[in-house]
């Protein structure tokens, strides 16, 4: 009996764990070790960061800056998604070898091909620096000047932590300020890609599925990471030899299923969990639907090109990806936020934090953090609406005005600085657009800049639009820009800048191109910038001291962890299905059968590769197969964001069993509101990504270099 009551209070303690969150890895003793074993974490905290002995933590390094990726061999062998290494597969590919359409395998180290400006990037050290980098402030009254001297103070302890000189040193800030973490870092250079599926499997999908369940995506590509003999970091160089890491991830082929603990460890780009609801309400009902029209008219117009030209389609394939990704990410933020209440569930929580304040006395501290949030976020409606229609518009859906955009600071650097720095810049600006404008297509862009100018022209705030934009014929307007503008083409804008300052300048305002993106830049800085600036600072003040409140009042046992900030973290869960609305319920795991109930023959997003239905026609799975199945993708409860594309996602013992590449649609509001029942983020199988190498790609030399645990096999009782 006294058993059957431990076996009852073990399963309410495992059915009840604590799901969700993004840990800093060097603090995960104590609370959340105690949760990740509860829910069936067999390794240790030391074993996921120890400065001390090798750990997971160091076989996980940032791939690029903006993505994660995972070490997979002893020789260098990294594994990321095929979204992360879209832009270098792109970058090798042509009409003739076309990478993208067809894959990319290298069956020796020789075929490996090298990345300009590619880099991964390890964690070799964390350590708080708090009490340093605040050391001075609480002196100051001044909020700028507070933020000059965290600033003086960061620059400084950057420059004087010890480290190797082939390291870097990184301070980065944690709960809006409140904490501060100093990282030590290893930067490689020389990153070679090795494999990557055809699209038809590794963008199985493509913006149809992006952000839904249920997904049958292979997103994955290989690369090798490469050192110099001493197995540091290096440059380029043909003597390099690839890099033998200090930890790297084995492949478990035990299967998978629902409640097994999962844990992700990534590079998580963004979150604001602690946002006040005025907050989010504007983020609702304001921000994100004027983005969304923005987005959604210039995906339309790429769309209906790429879709008759093969050329345009490899010129736009990735860009036309990046602007899809976020649009189709808030358009479902918008609905799940919705969906879960969370306005109201940030309001029940600021009334509760109200109570804590009066119950704690300290109303004149605290007392007026949320009144004063209230007045701030409706002062700053129009400014921040402003503020993302120039950046949707100009500076990044509409190429002309983002040359237009560069040419404009040309000339604030002339003002400013003067000649010399004109030249300089002027001289790298005319070097560095000739890789913009091999993928530019002026008829493309004359049809994008048509529909966001009319989209500018009717939401962007009257009393800040631009005079030469008010009552605008969109259409008439559109040609004569891109009939007269210099922007069209790498020889004209070379032309263009050609000359002495005075000549520049002058040619460049007679440009109609140039006078619309100046009109819309100096709308901008003179009548949106300074204004949004002094309220944000108003608000960045405020959430420091709401977050500092939040952390003081709240219980020990609160689960409060740091919002994203592109630092390593760790996130932890189950395997789990969920019920995205009524009499809707998904499984947790999709297989090669979906992949054919999609597929249309020729279709840009679904259609699959001859050998791929060969081998599902066969049957010919290898070791990979479950049950007669293929095993392709899967979701957990792990909480992840932008930048945990490519995070490994591991089981129980830290064996690699997934590749972290997405999120649910219902789910993707979890940047601002995470709720376990029903945010899921999506991976692809290791099973799939051994089975597209192995039987797919017969690449046996990566194969054979991979560390794989293969199913134990159960005996059968006599």
């Amino acid at each position: 009996m006294k058993f059957l009551r431990l076996l009852i209070l073990f399963l309410f303690i495992q059915s009840h764990a604590q799901q969700g969150g993004m840990w800093i890895p060097s603090l995960l003793k104590g609370m959340n070790e105690t949760e990740m074993k509860n829910l069936g974490m067999k390794i240790s905290a030391e074993d996921i960061y120890s400065v001390n002995k090798s750990s997971l933590k160091d076989a996980v390094p940032h791939f690029d800056g903006g993505c994660t990726a995972e070490m997979i061999s002893n020789k260098g062998l990294l594994l990321t998604n095929h979204h992360c290494g879209f832009d270098n597969i792109q970058s090798h590919s042509t009409v003739e070898h076309d990478y993208l359409t067809d894959g990319f395998w290298a069956y020796s180290l020789e075929e490996e091909l090298p990345n300009k400006d590619l880099f991964v990037r390890f964690i070799v050290r964390i350590e708080d620096v708090t009490t340093k980098v605040l050391e001075g402030v609480a002196s100051l009254s001044n909020e700028s000047d507070k933020q000059r001297k965290i600033q003086e103070n960061i620059s400084n302890l950057t420059n004087s932590s010890p480290k190797e000189s082939w390291q870097e040193n990184s301070i980065k800030t944690f709960y809006d300020g409140n904490q501060y973490i100093l990282f030590v870092t290893e930067t490689f250079k020389d990153v070679r890609l090795v494999g990557a599926p055809p699209s038809s499997i590794g963008k199985f999908g493509s913006d149809t599925d992006n952000w839904v369940w249920p997904r049958h995506t292979g997103d994955f590509s290989l690369f090798r990471v490469y050192a110099d003999k001493n197995n540091k970091p290096a440059e380029y160089s043909k003597d390099n030899v690839p890099y033998v890491p200090k930890h790297f991830f084995p492949i478990s082929l035990e299967s998978l299923k629902e409640n097994d603990f999962t844990m992700v460890m990534g590079y998580p780009g963004r979150t604001q969990e602690y946002l006040p609801s005025f907050a989010v309400e504007q983020i609702v009902n304001t921000l994100n639907p004027a983005k969304i029209e923005v987005r959604d008219a210039a995906l339309k117009v790429q769309d209906g090109f790429m879709r008759k030209d093969k050329a345009i389609k490899i010129q736009y394939a990735s860009k036309y990806a990046s602007v899809a990704n976020y649009w189709k990410k808030w358009i479902g933020e918008t609905k799940g936020l919705k969906k879960s209440n969370a306005i109201a569930i940030k309001q029940k929580f600021e009334k509760e934090f109200q109570e804590k304040v009066a119950k704690a006395g300290k109303q004149a501290e605290y007392g007026n953090l949320l009144s004063e949030f209230e007045k701030n976020y409706s002062d700053i409606n129009d400014y921040a609406l402003a503020r993302d229609l120039f950046s949707e518009v100009a500076l990044r859906n509409t190429e002309l005005l983002s040359v237009g955009y560069k040419l404009y600071q040309l000339e604030q650097i002339l003002n400013t600085k003067g000649e010399q720095s004109f030249n300089d810049r002027r001289n790298n600006l005319v070097n560095g657009l000739g890789d913009f404008y091999k993928d530019f297509n002026s008829n493309v862009d004359e049809k994008v800049f048509e529909q966001l100018i009319t989209i500018y022209s009717k939401l962007y705030p009257s009393q800040f639009l631009p005079e030469n934009l008010k009552n605008i014929d969109a259409e008439k307007l559109s040609k004569e820009v891109y009939s007269n503008s210099k922007f069209v083409s790498y020889d004209k804008i070379k032309e263009l800048l050609t000359g002495d300052s005075k000549t520049v300048i002058a040619n460049m305002n007679n440009d109609k191109g140039y006078q619309i993106i100046k009109a819309i830049a100096d709308s901008y800085f003179n009548q949106i910038a300074p204004k949004y600036d002094e309220i944000n600072l108003k608000n960045t003040a405020l959430q420091r001291t709401y977050m500092k409140a939040i952390l003081e009042l709240s219980p020990k046992s609160a689960r409060i962890f740091p919002d994203a900030n592109s630092t390593l973290r760790v996130t932890y869960g189950k395997i789990k299905g969920y019920k995205p609305s009524d009499a809707v319920y998904y499984e947790p795991f999709t297989s090669l059968d979906g992949v054919m109930e999609k597929y249309i023959p020729g279709d840009y997003e679904f259609d699959v590769p001859q050998k791929l239905i060969t081998l599902y026609n066969n049957k010919d799975y290898g070791n990979y197969g479950v049950n007669g199945k293929m095993p392709v993708c899967f979701i957990a409860t792990n909480h992840t964001t932008g930048g945990n594309s490519g995070s490994p996602a591991l089981d129980k013992n830290g064996n690699l069993i997934g590749l972290n590449f997405d999120r649910v649609w219902e789910g993707t509001m979890s940047d601002i509101y995470y709720s376990p029942d029903i945010c899921r983020n999506i991976m692809v199988d290791v099973r799939y990504i051994l089975f597209i190498i192995d039987k797919y790609a017969n690449a046996k030399n990566i194969i054979n270099e991979l560390k794989i645990n293969y199913p134990t096999k159960k005996k059968t009782k006599k």
